[in-house]
């Protein structure tokens, strides 16, 4: 049986040391969250599936790693200092504050249904609820108080203030000098370092129409109200891609891209059944975006939510960080004579004159991914004895420890020395962590492995040192499958080629 609640997926993480609060020796900082030692190896190994997938088994996408802190005019003609924002009210009563959407999205049906008829407005019809909100600041305080929305906090009925908006990105001074030309900010988005080295990439690659550049990165948003465990952060991990092709072939690009994702979600335990593919109405596009699929996953409790989004970003950003556009001739709705020094063109494969490409963007994030395999890894049974145990089925690739090594007595150094000569021979074959487990209590070593998704544990008794029952079994090992809890002797010469077969 899977996880049913997030709560679940919380205790699991705390307990087994996958994820923390951030300074939690403090109080907490509400929005950030530190991964243990557990977390830090799921999380790599997750970067790892998608950087192997999208960069090395292709011949059309290039890497990059871009700077975190970022020159202000990016993110002023990227559109962020304009659009990046949120919309803000606060409960005049607790002076607790709260995100618009969310705190009507959390109300009662029939009080959502209020508020929907006070803005003329159907609640079936969500976003245009929120919309409506946003553009009548006097009329939504008022209709939120008269629908009787409710503080999530004190459970009362609240004293709304006008909405707002909230710039969600992080500003902070650059160099010693705080003054108003000083300042940059923590990116919002991994996507504009990659779009501000474009000509760099083309220029030292040589690339042509169509490529991609992939990226994996930290960005910062400064949310509202961060909540529900990992899923809304200030400080997240993006794995993103900006794909370039020419002006017309974007529309085909895009469903590949949508198919590439699919599949890949499928091959980390993330199976389509279980991710709705939501082709958000143009009303809700971003500033940016011609068309966007958004892949949205059943989380446990939260339901359906986004975790991945692949959009048609046009020719949009490039066009945005582009000088004198107006001597190009190819994007008509972007500033003319703005501060970029480069012409972010590349030649058009078949009539080799400077265009500006569109540009397909696939981009999860990696927490919210971790999330969903985790949910989908976690497995309740009941065990012939009438046992239950907790087990991260976990796909071989992606568990934190590939294997656990015990002696079956920790006292015993014959038992302790081979299991770790055993372990030095595994780690050295790559195949990720191999522990040595020397607990000195196999059983609660193999419920612990379950719990942690460790696939296999290797197993050194003291037939292993011929001092058991069965002679025959001296220079064998056991290895137990979690999955499974099948036993196998193998031989402790054929053992790295046993596991490297099984964790291939």
């Amino acid at each position: 049986m899977p996880a049913t609640s997030m709560e679940e997926l919380v205790s699991l993480c705390k307990r087994r040391g996958f994820i923390f609060q951030g300074s939690e020796i403090y109080g907490g900082l509400q929005g950030f969250y530190d991964y243990g030692p557990l977390g830090v190896e799921l999380k790599n190994n997750i970067k790892a599936a998608w950087w192997r997938s999208n960069v090395y088994e292709r011949d059309d996408m290039e890497g990059l790693d871009a700077s975190i802190i970022m020159h202000r005019q990016v993110l002023r003609h990227s559109g962020h200092e304009a659009t990046f924002s949120d919309p803000m009210i606060d409960n005049k009563k607790n002076n607790k504050r709260y995100r618009l959407d969310h705190l009507v999205k959390d109300q009662k049906a029939d009080v959502i249904a209020k508020v929907a008829a006070a803005m003329g407005e159907s609640a079936e019809n969500f976003p245009a609820v929120v919309a409506a909100l946003n553009a009548n600041p006097a009329q939504a305080s008022q209709a939120l108080k008269d629908a009787g929305v409710r503080d999530p906090f004190s459970g009362e009925v609240g004293d709304w203030t006008e909405p707002k908006p909230f710039n969600m990105m992080f500003k902070t001074t650059i160099g010693p000098v705080a003054d108003d030309e000083s300042y940059g900010y923590l990116r919002p988005e991994t996507a504009q370092g990659i779009f501000t080295n474009f000509k760099n990439v083309v220029d030292s690659t040589s690339r042509r129409l169509p490529f991609g550049i992939a990226q994996i990165g930290k960005a910062f948003r400064n949310e509202i109200t961060p909540r529900n465990f990992i899923f809304r952060v200030r400080e997240l991990e993006q794995m993103e891609i900006e794909f370039f092709c020419t002006p017309g072939t974007d529309e085909e690009w895009h469903e590949h891209w949508l198919e590439k994702r699919l599949s890949w979600w499928e091959a980390q335990g993330v199976p389509r059944s279980k991710i709705e593919i939501l082709d958000v109405p143009k009303e809700d596009l971003a500033h940016y975006s011609k068309r966007t699929y958004d892949l949205m996953y059943d989380y446990p409790t939260l339901g359906h939510e986004e975790i991945e989004g692949i959009a048609n970003r046009s020719d949009y950003d490039l066009g945005s960080h582009t000088k004198n556009q107006s001597e190009l001739g190819l994007v008509a709705n972007v500033e003319e004579n703005l501060d970029s020094i480069a012409k972010l063109t590349i030649p058009h494969p078949e009539t080799n004159k400077p265009v500006v490409p569109f540009v397909i963007e696939p981009s999860a994030g990696v927490d919210r991914a971790l999330l969903a395999v985790l949910s989908e890894a976690f497995t309740k049974e009941t065990l012939e004895n009438g046992n239950e145990r907790i087990v991260l089925k976990l796909r071989p690739h992606l568990a934190p420890i590939k294997v656990a090594v015990i002696p079956l007595a920790r006292n015993k150094a014959e038992l302790v020395d081979l299991a770790r000569s055993i372990k030095s021979d595994l780690q050295k074959l790559g195949l990720g962590r191999i522990l040595l487990e020397d607990s000195g209590n196999i059983g609660k070593a193999y419920r612990r492995h379950d719990e942690v998704g460790t696939p296999y544990c290797v197993t050194v008794d003291f037939d292993t040192v011929g001092k058991g029952d069965d002679a025959t079994l001296t220079g064998t090992v056991t290895v137990r499958d979690r999955d499974t809890l099948a036993q196998e002797r193998v031989k402790i010469s054929e053992l790295t080629a046993y596991l490297q077969a099984k964790l291939k």
